[in-house]
């Protein structure tokens, strides 16, 4: 039994704040991280602005891959206990290999640890009405 649903109607709402936003690069796919030069940044990384969520950046946190595509096909959530904080950073037009380059890149040290959470498109139980 899942701990949890991944219901298509979140993915939906989570479709309509991109849509809505502008996404602004920050970082280019092969620039160092600004504090930790060790740590290059496997795809482009950057934000959606327009939107009411605050980041260190402001606003959502974005991976975009090669594949031009502007659907999530994913999200991380990141604990990162040097920021004694939770994050989450949106996998946009991201290929199976750039997915796993971004999990090594964004796990690399021991202050920080995520997991993935894939797009799904089932309807939970509760969500289905006649």
């Amino acid at each position: 039994m899942n701990n949890y649903e991944n219901n298509a109607f979140f993915w939906q709402k989570i479709d309509t704040l991109v849509f809505s936003s502008r996404f602004v690069l920050t970082r280019e796919k092969g620039t160092q991280h600004p504090e930790y030069k060790n740590l290059i940044y496997p795809v482009n990384y950057g934000h959606y602005v327009d939107v009411a969520a605050e980041s260190d950046e402001g606003g959502i946190a974005v991976f975009k891959g090669s594949e031009p595509s502007s659907t999530v096909k994913a999200m991380i959530v990141a604990a990162d206990i040097l920021k004694k904080d939770l994050e989450v950073k949106l996998l946009v037009g991201c290929t199976a290999e750039e997915t796993d380059l971004i999990l090594r890149f964004l796990n690399q040290t021991d202050f920080q640890k995520t997991i993935l959470v894939r797009r799904g498109y089932e309807m939970p139980a509760w969500a289905l009405t006649d």
